[in-house]
């Protein structure tokens, strides 16, 4: 009997990341990362290699991940994860005070858990484009990743943490 599920491919744009923007008195809101032009995910995988006296090849074996997102946009006006991350970038900001929560959210599979992590705001390069005023950098780990359950009351433009 042929498998009656049929594959569906998942559009990027229905991938969608949550940026933490904190507020003056300490409470994050999660806004959707809009209008990025690049948003590109790296595991960046660990290796030890050895090799052993009796054999004639090496070993490697993946120990831990260092992942990160390197990102680039066109500045906008009024999005608020924009103008923290233009605030970071200008200020000069380290340490803790770059430090953003994202959250990663498949919006095809409405029942799917979303991811959680910590990163590290690493500002590259701004200006480079002629045309329109740009920003580029890294998003680096800086702690676990957790699953947690969100919630919309905006078709996606903010989401709620609901475990907390």
């Amino acid at each position: 009997m042929p498998n009656s599920t049929k594959p569906e491919i998942v559009a990027r744009h229905r991938i969608l990341a949550f940026y933490g923007v904190p507020s003056d008195s300490g409470t994050l809101t999660f806004h959707r990362m809009e209008k990025f032009t690049q948003f590109s995910h790296s595991k960046n995988p660990i290796e030890y290699s050895r090799q052993y006296v009796d054999e004639p090849f090496q070993q490697t074996d993946v120990v831990g991940f260092s992942p990160s997102y390197d990102y680039a946009f066109d500045k906008h006006k009024n999005l608020a994860v924009q103008n923290d991350i233009i605030k970071i970038t200008d200020g000069e900001f380290i340490g803790d005070d770059a430090v953003r929560t994202i959250i990663i959210v498949d919006t095809s599979d409405p029942s799917a858990t979303a991811f959680m992590r910590n990163y590290a705001v690493i500002p590259s390069s701004e200006g480079d484009n002629i045309n329109i005023y740009t920003y580029s950098g890294s998003l680096k780990a800086k702690g676990d990743k957790s699953a947690v359950t969100v919630s919309t009351t905006d078709n996606y433009q903010t989401i709620t943490v609901a475990d907390g």
